[in-house]
């Protein structure tokens, strides 16, 4: 990529070929839309995404070829070292910018007469009150501004045909930044989700520890890496149990078991299948079968990869598990009662692990999201379960029902 970015500079001045040296930028596909006019450009996603590194070299791009003044906005600023100063010093030497380009302790100029402002918002707000003539902001970590620093900022920049760049991973869903430009986005806005495997430079060593941190904690994953809002994971029902890994049945395991969950209206009908490692205490669970709308005579051909293994199935449909019987599927109705949604849970969670399939998608989904209630005015954790999310791991219940009551495998013993 050097080799490609020796001469950039020199080719822009040559012949003008704009859209070419752009390319050489390598910035991402999906961010090509920066060289693009518009009020808002946002780029929201997960870590390593090159959001960061992607505008650096584009404002420095524009500022070289067009004279500039650009502020490099953050919510908290108490020093230089906290700006994204060292991000374009970086990428002024990567991209043999030098000579274009003069870096004093506080500000960056260009020999153009472009200028790079850095400011905290939350610190200084009179003086980015007071900011005349900026072409473009870049909101740095946006997650963290306050909704009054929105309401400082945006009617500050109110140049001619001025820009705002917005890069973000997002927090919660309630905070200003999410709800500006994803819950509500604003009409003059192109807003972009970029995530790691968007990153044409991604190295073997990020996708090592990317590839840890989903198996061992998947809620964590999902926020760092691919941009979903933070859960409250202290009321998630499985949380700290499930990770994502690849797996093959072994011969030592016991299994499989399948559980289905039968869908009404929009709810999805579910064909789950589980394999037990006793030695090791961990539930390894599969997904064969989610949709949505499935009618019942679609369901003997669906159910096919359970083959003549027993099927377990919610017992307040007789008529679908007698119906199924006839068609040649080996189902049988789970006995219900009170208590028996708990203690599933209080069985599921008694494993040191659940490993989920990554093909499992929609399961990685119900164990992120299957929770408790939260009291909204205490944020306390409530005991009442949340009947969402649920389908596939009400299956997964179904399928280790036999094993849960008559403690065939484990005996006794009890793992927590």
């Amino acid at each position: 990529m050097m080799s490609r970015l020796k001469s950039l500079a020199d080719r822009q001045d040559r012949d003008g070929n704009f859209a070419e040296c752009w390319k050489d930028l390598g910035i991402p596909e999906k961010l090509s839309f920066l060289k693009e006019k518009c009020r808002y450009k946002v780029a929201w996603g997960g870590r390593d995404a090159t959001k960061s590194w992607s505008f650096a070299r584009a404002l420095l791009f524009l500022a070289r070829a067009s004279k500039l003044r650009i502020l490099c906005a953050r919510e908290y600023q108490n020093s230089i070292q906290e700006s994204v100063h060292w991000l374009l010093c970086d990428q002024i030497s990567l991209l043999r910018y030098d000579a274009d380009y003069r870096i004093q302790q506080a500000s960056i100029t260009g020999i153009n007469g472009s200028e790079f402002i850095f400011k905290g918002l939350k610190n200084n707000p009179h003086a980015i009150m007071s900011m005349e003539g900026v072409d473009i902001v870049w909101v740095a970590q946006a997650e963290k501004l306050s909704k009054r620093s929105w309401e400082i900022l945006i009617p500050t920049i109110r140049k001619l045909e001025s820009e705002i760049w917005v890069d973000f991973n997002p927090d919660l869903k309630t905070d200003p930044t999410s709800q500006m430009f994803l819950e509500n986005p604003l009409p003059e806005a192109k807003i972009v989700k970029i995530t790691w495997q968007d990153n044409p430079h991604f190295t073997d060593e990020l996708r090592k520890y990317k590839d840890y941190l989903a198996a061992v904690d998947v809620d964590a994953y999902n926020h760092v890496y691919e941009g979903e809002y933070r859960q409250f994971s202290e009321a998630q029902i499985l949380r700290g149990k499930w990770g994502v890994e690849y797996f093959e049945p072994q011969p030592g395991w016991h299994g499989p078991y399948h559980g289905s969950d039968l869908g009404f209206a929009q709810d999805p009908t579910t064909l789950m299948r589980c394999w037990i490692d006793d030695d090791e205490h961990i539930l390894y669970v599969e997904e064969l079968v989610y949709r949505v709308g499935l009618e019942i005579d679609a369901m003997p051909e669906a159910f096919q990869g359970a083959g003549q293994h027993v099927i377990r199935i919610d017992n307040s449909r007789p008529e679908t598990i007698s119906y199924l019987k006839r068609q040649g599927l080996n189902t049988i109705g789970c006995v219900k009662g009170k208590g028996s949604v708990t203690d599933g849970i209080a069985f599921l969670r008694s494993f040191e692990k659940i490993v989920i399939h990554p093909d499992a998608k929609h399961t990685q989904d119900e164990a992120r999201l299957y929770c408790y209630k939260v009291d909204q005015l205490s944020g306390d954790v409530m005991p009442d379960i949340i009947d969402k999310h649920n389908h596939c791991w009400d299956a997964v219940r179904y399928a280790v029902e036999p094993i849960m009551k008559n403690h065939l495998l484990f005996g006794e013993c009890d793992w927590t």
